[in-house]
């Protein structure tokens, strides 16, 4: 196991490596010896990262050649052109699933830890911090990894784009009483080991939230309109000629 978990590191930091250019695509990776020396591990622990990387496409063995980089032809989203209604989409359609599949194996500990923070939001302590901490505890109720890893980076998403947290802003900052409905409906749905309940409860959760979404873009629209109205008013009005007429 301690071997395993080595290579996986020496597979992030290659990857890592090649997304920051070290290594550019098409480049041929140091001989594994070289590369055995940089990361401090064995020839064998170098040979199976290499293996990994070739599963994951980042990487091709050439044959009496050596490793080559493979150039990513597919380039990734950027954060940034991800917006509010499509982050909240995806974890309304993931975190739906997640939570009825939680439901069937969470443990009483892990409710007991969805309880602080029920408790913690409602004394409004780092209400953030506990609404992610809510989340993130029923995804690691899954067993399941990639689930916990997914709902971490949707949160991640959440609190780095700036549009995001912007938009998110406009409609969480006052909502604190919902929220503390929707998570005590999704932790008693969880607590009855009912995962339909737990999937209803989560996506009405989402559901509520995509529409205080729509509801604050259309303000800030019928705002914006008005603002501009407004000039218009200021610049084209005859209310000084009538008045200086009178």
């Amino acid at each position: 196991m301690g071997n395993r978990r080595l290579f996986w590191r020496i597979v992030d930091k290659v990857e890592s490596l090649i997304n920051q250019g070290e290594f550019s695509a098409g480049s041929r990776l140091p001989p594994e010896r070289e590369l055995a020396e940089m990361f401090d591990v064995s020839r064998p622990t170098i040979r199976e990262a290499i293996i990994a990387l070739e599963v994951r496409g980042r990487v091709e063995v050439k044959t009496g050649s050596g490793v080559y980089v493979v150039e990513q032809l597919e380039k990734p989203i950027k954060s940034k052109e991800i917006s509010a209604f499509e982050l909240t989409q995806a974890r309304a359609l993931i975190e739906g699933e997640i939570a009825a599949l939680a439901a069937q194996t969470i443990t009483d500990e892990e409710l007991e830890q969805l309880n602080k923070t029920l408790i913690a939001m409602e004394k409004g302590l780092y209400v953030e911090q506990a609404d992610r901490e809510f989340h993130e505890i029923i995804a690691r109720a899954t067993r399941n990894k990639a689930l916990e890893y997914a709902v971490s980076n949707l949160w991640d998403l959440r609190l780095n784009n700036a549009q995001i947290v912007t938009d998110y802003g406009s409609v969480c900052k006052n909502n604190n009483d919902c929220v503390m409905d929707e998570h005590t409906a999704i932790y008693k749905a969880l607590k009855s080991h009912d995962a339909s309940a737990a999937r209803t409860a989560m996506h009405k959760h989402f559901n509520r939230l995509i529409n205080a979404l729509f509801d604050a873009v259309e303000s800030r629209a019928l705002e914006e309109i008005k603002r501009k109205n407004d000039e218009k008013r200021g610049l084209y009005s005859l209310d000084g000629l009538v008045k200086s007429a009178n």
